[in-house]
């Protein structure tokens, strides 16, 4: 089997690495853009299947394995921030509250001429920030890269006190989910 993670993310990398499956990594390049009108849920499935099926036709005789990950509160959808500004806004958005975490998956296996889609829905609580704590952590970490501003595999995870559902999930790949999705097409 030739695995291939359709994933520029570092982070999805190092999961994946957990499931021993040699893969290589093939980022893709598809606009990530919200439809109008698009519901969180329909937009990650919709961008984690371009995102398969965009490096699927770039290989052939391989398994793609591709992920979307977003932050949704009161039904909106928070990517990745356009600036620290935007980052700012995110993490006051979610203060003190508690918000979800979705993350689709699609496994493109080409020989099998079989498509597998999933999808993992993770609460998660933050506490309280003041905007000193919010400045603080955009100073510590990289956040222009993560959905919702945050990583809680990072020092925000001081500020999450609790989750209900998938950690890896909030990481940005489901691993329980995944095994099983590559399980299947592999049996």
């Amino acid at each position: 089997m030739n695995l291939v993670l359709a994933s520029q993310s570092p982070r999805r990398k190092e999961l994946l690495e957990i499931l021993g499956y040699p893969f290589t990594v093939i980022p893709s390049s598809i606009d990530e853009t919200p439809l109008a009108g698009e519901d969180p849920e329909t937009f990650v499935v919709r961008v984690a299947r371009e995102k398969g099926m965009e490096v699927a036709s770039r290989v052939s005789q391989s398994v793609v394995l591709s992920a979307d990950t977003v932050v949704v509160i009161d039904n909106e959808i928070l990517g990745k921030p356009l600036d620290q500004e935007d980052a700012v806004r995110m993490l006051r958005k979610l203060s003190g509250r508690d918000h979800w975490v979705y993350t689709a998956v699609t496994i493109i296996n080409q020989a099998a001429h079989e498509t597998l889609e999933g999808l993992e829905r993770t609460r998660v609580w933050l506490v309280p920030l003041t905007d000193a704590q919010i400045l603080d952590y955009i100073r510590r970490e990289n956040v222009m890269d993560k959905a919702g501003a945050y990583a809680i595999q990072g020092y925000a995870a001081v500020y999450i006190p609790k989750i209900k559902g998938n950690y890896f999930n909030v990481m940005g790949l489901p691993l329980p989910l995944v095994h099983n999705l590559l399980c299947r097409t592999l049996s």
